[in-house]
């Protein structure tokens, strides 16, 4: 159940609701916020942001409802749940195992399962971006630092946590080698610069 509600793929239903076009084919290429933002408009990229992160949320919360049926501890089972709506965001069974970068999901998971942690790593992110104007920066390091956060902030459960935190982490880092690849060439798009309408993620992208 959480990989298939983490399968749903928003960015692209949200396209093609709003300006009927495969987000895919546009931008960077990916279904996720930041694409969806800069290609769609803030309304539809500002949905596109809330429906994925309402897939983490959702599926904690299962997990932490059918966990008992299971016999098996509802913080373990949310997290499993959690951690299976990301795997479904980025290698959705709905675009040919083709998602998203798993930043919203992860954010929504981490939200249920580890709040004070989360929002340090948030506030984290919200300096990177600050500094910087790289969404793609602030995620990849945001997701880094939440395994310490973590470790430093939760005592329940700590150790699943941590390990579960450190696998999402390795997760957005894998998502973002094309980003890794353009900040290291100073390529990458900044927050606030527009890509030309129309151009495919196939071409070469100019602000």
């Amino acid at each position: 159940m959480g990989y298939l509600l983490g399968s749903i793929p928003s960015g692209y239903l949200i396209g093609k609701s709003f300006k009927g076009i495969d987000i895919r084919d546009f931008g960077s290429g990916n279904i996720g916020f930041a694409n969806a933002l800069r290609v769609l408009g803030l309304f539809p990229g500002l949905m596109v942001l809330i429906t994925d992160t309402g897939k983490g949320i959702i599926a904690v919360w299962i997990g932490y409802l059918i966990s008992p049926l299971a016999g098996i501890n509802p913080q373990i089972g949310g997290g499993i749940a959690g951690l299976l709506a990301i795997i479904g965001h980025n290698w959705t069974i709905f675009l040919k195992f083709k998602g998203g970068k798993g930043v919203a999901t992860t954010a929504g998971v981490f939200l249920s399962l580890t709040p004070l942690p989360f929002i340090f790593a948030v506030l984290v992110m919200v300096g990177v971006v600050g500094l910087t104007r790289y969404i793609s920066l602030g995620s990849i390091i945001s997701g880094c630092t939440l395994p310490l956060l973590i470790w430093l902030c939760v005592k329940d459960k700590e150790w699943f946590y941590v390990i579960l935190s450190i696998m999402a982490a390795g997760f957005i880092v894998f998502k973002h080698r094309s980003n890794i690849k353009r900040l290291l060439k100073g390529e990458e798009i900044r927050l606030g610069e527009k890509m030309k309408k129309g151009v495919s993620h196939n071409s070469k992208i100019t602000p």
